[in-house]
């Protein structure tokens, strides 16, 4: 059974870093095979795409609002994908889900087939 259980998540100040990360059970033989990706639901609106992650952490790509603040990283060792969040803004309020990707664009989120259950994310200004 795949599960994905999100972790990190907390309460931070404008400006402030947090890093979030998810354990994966269920595909372990096959982790190393598969890209993983982070979305995000802020108060209110659609479920948006974050960052994505190729199966080997050879190739990264992320929203535009996140890049240059938000690194995605995986270790297939250990299973989990890791999401660390510099520069927080209250923009990035939001809870936050990890997901593994089945294939497809990667800012869909019909391209992904597991999801976690989500945790917390909440920048104070």
């Amino acid at each position: 059974q795949v599960q994905l259980v999100e972790s990190g998540g907390g309460v931070v100040q404008s400006g402030g870093s947090l890093r979030v990360s998810c354990s994966c059970a269920g595909f372990e033989r096959a982790f190393s095979t598969y890209a993983m990706g982070w979305f995000r639901q802020p108060p209110g609106k659609e479920r948006e795409f974050v960052a994505r992650i190729t199966g080997n952490g050879g190739a990264t790509y992320y929203v535009d609002s996140v890049k240059g603040r938000f690194t995605i990283s995986r270790d297939n060792a250990k299973n989990t994908v890791s999401l660390q969040m510099n520069s927080l803004r209250p923009e990035d309020t939001a809870v936050y889900y990890c997901a593994r990707h089945r294939g497809g664009l990667v800012s869909w989120k019909s391209s992904y087939d597991y999801w976690g259950q989500g945790t917390q994310v909440t920048v104070s200004s």
